[in-house]
């Protein structure tokens, strides 16, 4: 049996940065072999410049709504951005799905193999089934008036039920968000999710905190705009996880999307939370996409004693010029100029894949895995990448 040879610079294994005197070693079909001595891996060996890694884990994408690059302005605030959305979501079938598909080959050429999705409508099925990518099916569901929850869920449903038609053990149900989940819904969501991989939305604007912290704000310029009734609504002067935390304590991981403006407070609570619930919380940072709709960055205590549970996502189109994570990486060396390579890449690697619960196969290079094989010339340049081995995903 003839194998394929890799050495660089530096391989990155998913958890350590080895030198240039080790070389990958995997099957024609990208199968993890082994990872050895230059002395000992024979010849044929293919050299490279620069750092080789497992495929990166995009743990947040709104694939569906690509057709929306360059439509909504930038920096106009979390509800403005809302209201964008849903002012402009809709379209012909054929733009969709043409974005759907050239999205997707961005996110290949750029060496993503798997992505957590949020799909509010079936427009993505279609693309999927031609597996070229691992996708973890999120069926997002809103509604924050109680009395609408069933209707709500039972719309939802009939989402999830024809995902799970051609994907049924990586497809979920899962809340939107704080402010647009009652708790009615939390409930008949969690119910539906118990012991699967979830995901919500989560402190993406610092009106979202105020709005539960206080009852005040611009969301309530949302609600009102949308027609919706919140009388019903009581703040509770907590911010808007500690008031939902309760809601979430069903899901084998959990990730939370953005978390721009959680707090020590916030991550303390959770912690605690997660021991005492068996709940493992992942925090999903998208740099690029806060930078895009509020200009503003995540608070470094989310990486106080949290590396190992932080992942990255782009987010979408509608929001972000690229689904690149090495352009997200980029960003946050900037802003985060502590950390590290190692941790950088982690974040982008093994972290999400555990948080997706796809550990198994995608994330490190450990012998049996298939995690893809990408070259990177430079981890600070998303330009200067390449795939060296891209496996069709089955």
């Amino acid at each position: 049996m003839s194998f394929l040879k890799f050495q660089a610079d530096n391989i990155f294994t998913g958890t350590e940065m080895l030198d240039s005197s080790k070389v990958l070693i995997t099957s024609h079909h990208g199968i993890i072999e082994d990872i050895v001595d230059e002395k000992d891996a024979g010849e044929n060996v293919q050299k490279f410049k620069g750092i080789i890694s497992p495929g990166f884990i995009n743990c947040h994408c709104h694939l569906e709504l690509s057709h929306l690059k360059g439509v909504i302005p930038e920096q106009t605030g979390m509800v403005d951005f809302i209201l964008n959305i849903m002012q402009n979501r809709a379209s012909t079938e054929e733009l969709i799905l043409d974005a759907i598909e050239k999205a997707e080959e961005e996110m290949i050429a750029n060496g993503i193999v798997a992505v957590g999705d949020i799909c509010n409508t079936t427009n993505t099925i279609n693309q999927k089934m031609k597996a070229k990518l691992y996708y973890h099916n999120f069926i997002e569901i809103s509604g924050f008036v109680p009395q609408a929850a069933q209707q709500r869920f039972d719309a939802g449903l009939e989402v999830y039920n024809q995902f799970v038609n051609f994907f049924p053990n990586n497809t979920t149900l899962v809340p939107h968000a704080p402010y647009s989940v009652s708790k009615n819904l939390f409930k008949l969501i969690g119910d539906i999710s118990e012991n699967k991989i979830s995901s919500m939305h989560n402190q993406e604007s610092e009106e979202e905190n105020l709005f539960f912290e206080q009852g005040c704000g611009d969301f309530e310029r949302l609600y009102k705009t949308l027609g919706i009734d919140i009388s019903f609504f009581k703040s509770k002067n907590n911010s808007s996880l500690a008031s939902v935390l309760e809601h979430l304590n069903k899901a084998q991981n959990t990730i939370l999307v953005h978390n721009t403006f959680t707090s020590q407070s916030d991550i303390e609570l959770l912690n605690s939370f997660s021991k005492k619930t068996k709940t493992q919380f992942y925090f999903c940072l998208c740099v690029l996409a806060n930078r895009y709709i509020t200009n503003s960055f995540p608070s470094k205590v989310l990486f106080n004693k949290n590396l190992s549970n932080i992942v990255l996502g782009t987010d979408s189109l509608a929001s972000n010029h690229t689904l690149n994570l090495l352009s997200e990486i980029g960003v946050m060396k900037n802003a985060f100029p502590f950390l590290s390579q190692i941790e950088l890449l982690q974040f982008a690697t093994f972290n999400g894949a555990l948080a997706l619960g796809i550990e198994d196969k995608y994330g490190s290079f450990k012998r049996g895995k298939q995690p893809g094989i990408i070259l990177i010339e430079d981890l600070f340049n998303s330009k200067k990448s390449k795939v060296l081995f891209q496996n069709k995903i089955i």
